[in-house]
């Protein structure tokens, strides 16, 4: 339905919908991609870029007890602020809140510039979180608000794409900076790439403006957005203290257990009651968004626990450069290139997509797997056949399940819905991340000391140089004599293979959700939001098929878009007040 349509039944638009006066050309859409896909390398690049600079950072600033947090620090602001920014651009518009993000980005990247310690490094990589995660939202739900679902399967295909770019990229441009001009370059070519993302923000993102309604002002959950803070924070901080910073049955573990518990039953009563909740409860009853959602989360542990560390494993066991390891991650994000692109593109064409994220969490199950059997004197071909076999499913299943979710909700809601899925998935990520991080760094420290204590109760007259464990970088490692040369790497390998197996059913457990996800048809047309009754113009009789009026609520992808008050769309694309004459045009389910 257009927005015209919209406007001349109810006279007005509904609060927070975006209203405009025509379709996008094929050629404004292009355009309006490019500076969102610019915007998403920024923010995927920076989850990546430091993986092979990480040892090297950690090693200078004198940090390695604390190397989660550099990853940890930019997923855990990320995931709070992503909810945030899909309702308020929902509310408000999603072009000012975009630009923002990217400056917030920005001042992120100098804090991290200029870092001589951790706790600096660590601050600019929260500020970076704060701004990436808008940019990883808003451009998704720009993007769903201008497209059809079933056109947006190539775009959400070529965005998947973007991710395994930047992944590729960021390896590499991280290794080759570290080894070169030196590791801050990794956050001073953010501000090229922020600057152009700036000026494609500004010049193509003609983004249908908001048309104000009738009814009052939407008031910001401000509670809601205070309390999933809380609850995600102590999420993270249980996942990485615990066990390692202080033990699992301390005060302080307890006490973060406890207020996440006590925060996340507050955020459900408070978003059961105000008027326009950042995580609308109603969502949980949408079976599409529910099972898509929980699977998004179990490749968020996988994925990102396996991304975070492999660089770093990679250089430590195999005793290889920077830039090495990360050509030896190309694999893995070819693969993902490669199948999320087809995969959009055939979706888009056929309307099916039920078994690819089906097959990719299979194949993500059995990487994990075989990744967990790695030793410290493998080949490496076998580490690089492990990484393609992940990359291969990650591109099989992470985008198409964003489609899924979109699809189940009209435009006006597609903000708010996508921002939930993505920030499911990316606490999922975070705790990957947290969980893999913390467990990996204490093994490691108590492996190396266990060992250095074996070598001098078997050789106590062999002299041994200090090392700090907390202090190792690849350069140092590869010029210690043996037997301390083996004993770190056999460190490492033991400390972190044995992780993957942990994560692996995790994998087969979203099999077990997606089995049940049904392939619900594409909308070919914008659903929109059924409007409300003090929407509608004073003595103009409202379309009618006889039946009752309610608030609309996502409990099944369809009925979302069914309203008496309005021509509405189906998810399978038929206005269905229209729908005798257009009987023979109607898509097959």
């Amino acid at each position: 339905m257009t927005a015209e349509t919209m406007t001349a039944r109810t006279g007005s638009a509904p609060a927070g919908d975006e209203t405009g006066p025509a379709p996008m050309t094929t050629s404004a859409i292009i355009l309006l991609f490019v500076g969102l896909m610019i915007a998403m390398f920024m923010f995927s690049l920076n989850q990546t870029v430091l993986a092979t600079a990480l040892p090297t950072i950690v090693g200078e600033l004198d940090g390695v007890d604390q190397m989660l947090w550099v990853s940890t620090a930019f997923m855990l602001a990320s995931t709070i602020m992503m909810p945030v920014y899909g309702k308020i651009g929902d509310l408000f518009g999603r072009k000012p809140l975009f630009m923002f993000a990217i400056c917030c980005f920005l001042a992120g990247s100098v804090f991290a510039l200029i870092a001589d310690e951790m706790s600096t490094l660590i601050l600019g990589r929260v500020l970076q979180g704060i701004g990436g995660g808008g940019m990883m939202i808003l451009s998704q739900s720009i993007i769903a608000s201008v497209v059809p679902a079933r056109e947006r399967g190539k775009y959400m295909g070529i965005m998947g794409s973007a991710f395994a770019v930047s992944s590729v990229a960021g390896p590499l441009i991280g290794g080759w900076l570290t080894e070169g001009p030196g590791w801050r370059w990794a956050f001073a070519i953010n501000f090229p790439l922020g600057i152009i993302a700036l000026i494609a923000a500004a010049i193509f993102l003609k983004v249908p403006k908001r048309a104000e309604g009738t009814g009052p002002r939407p008031k910001i959950d401000v509670f809601g957005m205070a309390l999933i803070s809380v609850v995600t924070s102590c999420i993270v901080l249980v996942s990485a203290w615990g066990g390692h910073d202080f033990e699992w049955g301390s005060w302080q573990i307890s006490g973060l257990i406890i207020a996440g518990i006590i925060a996340a039953v507050a955020f459900v009563f408070v978003e059961l009651k105000v008027s326009e909740p950042v995580i609308p409860m109603r969502l949980f009853t949408n079976r599409d968004f529910l099972l898509a959602t929980t699977a998004g989360l179990f490749i968020g542990v996988g994925m990102f626990g396996v991304l975070s560390y492999m660089p770093t494993y990679l250089q430590m066991v195999h005793g290889i450069d920077a830039t090495v390891a990360g050509l030896m991650m190309v694999p893995m994000m070819g693969t993902m290139l490669v199948s999320s692109t087809l995969v959009g593109f055939i979706v888009s064409r056929t309307g099916k997509y039920r078994k690819y994220p089906l097959t990719g969490i299979l194949l993500m199950a059995a990487a994990l797997v075989l990744l967990s059997t790695l030793k410290a004197d493998d080949s490496a071909w076998g580490t690089i056949g492990c990484l393609a076999l992940l990359g291969l499913g990650l591109g099989l299943s992470m985008q198409t399940l964003v489609l899924v979710v979109q699809n189940a909700f009209p435009v006006s809601m597609v903000g708010t819905a996508t921002a939930a899925n993505n920030y499911f998935r990316q606490v999922g990520a975070t705790l990957g991340m947290a969980f893999i991080g913390s467990v990996f760094t204490q093994r490691l420290m108590d492996n190396i000391k266990d060992g250095i204590s074996e070598i001098a109760k078997e050789a106590p007259q062999t002299p041994l140089p200090k090392i700090s464990s907390t202090g190792l970088t690849p350069e140092i490692v590869a010029q210690l004599p043996q037997p301390l040369h083996s004993l770190i790497i056999d460190s490492y390998n033991d400390a972190l293979v044995p992780l993957f197996l942990w994560v692996a059913p995790l994998a087969v457990l979203g099999f077990v959700f997606l089995a049940f996800l049904p392939n619900t048809p594409l909308a070919q047309t914008l659903k929109a939001e059924p409007a409300r009754r003090e929407n509608l113009v004073l003595g103009q009789a409202p379309v009618s098929d006889g039946s009752t009026t309610s608030a609309p609520g996502p409990s099944s992808s369809a009925s979302l878009a069914e309203s008496p008050l309005l021509e509405e769309t189906r998810n399978d694309g038929t206005d269905h007040t229209q729908r005798t004459r257009d009987r023979d045009s109607r898509p097959a389910h």
